[in-house]
């Protein structure tokens, strides 16, 4: 029975919004006397809602689960992050990309005076951190240059925003696995960042460290930790599908929501 109900749920995972009893039962494959028995189960637990034109989507309990699950993915990530500044002693973030934007869903605060670009809940354009840039180098083609051929936005006199230039690096960021940025953000400041993959085989999330911008020449020192890091919170958050992952932690940080530069500082 429940491999029966995971199956109907999970043709809500990769088809449209809205689906009818028919649809359910053609991406689900259970017959569709079977579908109408558990989908009216479900919908009368709340897991299912059910349109006035007779089609059903994913219901409120059912997303409340989903919201638990991204503040469980969170609480296993937070405890990484505070080993990461344990033994980095600089600003340590993970932040994942929200449309055109990268959006900082946790961070651990260093002592240092390193001017600051966003908070928890606060997003910067893709391509003027070095969590935004690993984001983006790991994109789909079409999603990159769709990107690269918006108005980039300059936040300093530092900031990329050639789109030839700014591809180039993107491809250098994805062969080398890891990207550095130098007061593009904010002047002051400079950052390095690695990928977090998903078992799916995609990048979920980036983790980055900030550091003051005489620090620049440096970064690379800080890449096994960064990478070790990674690796853990990959492996932390296996159990969790990264659809489910990324649309929790969206929908868990807004509170900063909108929000840009700051001129406060670490």
């Amino acid at each position: 029975m429940a491999s029966k109900v995971l199956a109907i749920l999970g043709a809500f995972e990769s088809g449209p919004t809205a689906q009818s009893l028919t649809d359910i039962a053609a991406r689900s494959g259970l017959p569709l006397s079977t579908v109408h028995r558990l989908v009216r189960e479900l919908e009368e637990w709340g897991a299912l809602n059910r349109d006035p034109d007779g089609d059903y989507r994913v219901g409120m309990r059912l997303w409340e689960l989903g919201q638990h699950a991204g503040r469980q993915v969170r609480e296993r990530a937070r405890p990484i992050l505070q080993d990461l500044f344990g033994l980095t002693q600089e600003t340590a973030h993970l932040a994942i990309r929200s449309g055109p934007d990268v959006l900082f869903v946790e961070r651990i605060y260093s002592s240092k005076r390193v001017p600051r670009a966003a908070r928890v809940g606060g997003r910067l354009p893709l391509h003027v951190s070095a969590v935004g840039k690993v984001l983006l180098a790991h994109e789909d083609e079409w999603f990159r240059e769709t990107y690269l051929l918006r108005g980039l936005e300059a936040m300093t006199r530092s900031t990329r925003v050639d789109a030839a230039a700014l591809r180039a690096e993107l491809d250098r960021i994805t062969r080398q696995g890891y990207s550095i940025t130098n007061q593009e953000a904010r002047v002051g400041s400079c950052s390095v960042a690695v990928p977090v993959f998903h078992r799916e085989g995609r990048v979920g999330a980036g983790l980055g460290l900030v550091v003051a911008a005489a620090q620049a020449g440096s970064l690379t020192r800080y890449l096994p930790a960064l990478r070790a890091a990674a690796k853990e919170i990959e492996r932390v958050t296996a159990p969790f599908p990264l659809s489910t992952i990324l649309s929790t932690m969206r929908g868990g940080s807004t509170s900063g929501a909108g929000a840009r530069s700051e001129s406060a500082f670490h």
